[in-house]
């Protein structure tokens, strides 16, 4: 039985895999996030997304219980007015942020990356594969192996657009504690929704793991997303 591991403590992240059918495991990275950014220097959103996925997913893949499995890290940054946002943690970040959000919008880039951890056939050349960012790549054509040896990313993009939002709704919505854990200060999937006026790309980016993207990862690494359907 195929077996996926999502490297993410994020509830929406599983909740979402789970109403979408797909049968998963959750096995948390101790990835320190300022650290790995730090050492490689990133600041562009859309990088930083998809380097903080590689990391979540490869130090989850080192672990002995993901041996036989695929590893999908995942990690979400906001961009606005060319900033990168990731989760405020505090209250007086998030109102500072949610105040200029009002009425505006910004992009959400969410990376995801896959690792293959089931044994590989012998023989087997990685070779690069199309349709997303690879490195290390897939199989090179020929019948299926156990494993592929794929290690790849993507990140899929959208563009949220806000509503206007009174000081006292944004104080309201800070005093809840859903937006200090959460990339951009908002969530779509809760009571965040309620300031969102419109999504323009996937919606699940903005919830935090794109199904179309990741069915898209796991085709390359020769995997079908219906293998990790329940049984009927």
């Amino acid at each position: 039985m195929t077996r996926l591991i999502l490297a993410s403590q994020s509830p929406a992240r599983t909740k979402l895999l789970a109403e979408a059918g797909i049968r998963h495991t959750v096995l948390v990275s101790d990835v320190d996030e300022d650290a790995v950014q730090a050492r490689y220097g990133v600041t562009d959103p859309h990088d930083t997304a998809l380097l903080l996925a590689r990391a979540k997913a490869e130090a989850v893949a080192a672990l002995p219980e993901a041996e036989g499995a695929l590893v999908i890290g995942c990690d979400s940054v906001f961009e606005f007015n060319g900033e990168s946002h990731g989760k405020p943690y505090t209250a007086a970040v998030a109102r500072e942020r949610m105040l200029r959000m009002s009425g505006n919008s910004g992009v959400l880039h969410t990376g995801h990356w896959l690792v293959d951890c089931r044994a590989t056939a012998a023989g087997n050349e990685p070779s690069d594969a199309s349709g997303v960012e690879v490195e290390d790549g897939t199989p090179d054509g020929g019948a299926p192996a156990p494993g592929s040896g794929a290690t790849l990313g993507a990140v899929a993009s959208a563009e949220v657009h806000f509503m206007d939002m009174a000081p006292e709704e944004i104080d309201a919505y800070i005093a809840t504690g859903e937006p200090l854990n959460c990339a951009g200060s908002f969530t779509i999937d809760g009571l965040g929704g309620a300031f969102i006026r419109k999504v323009d790309g996937d919606p699940h980016a903005v919830v935090g793991l794109s199904i179309s993207t990741l069915r898209n990862l796991l085709g390359q690494a020769n995997v079908r997303i219906t293998e990790l359907w329940p049984a009927a």
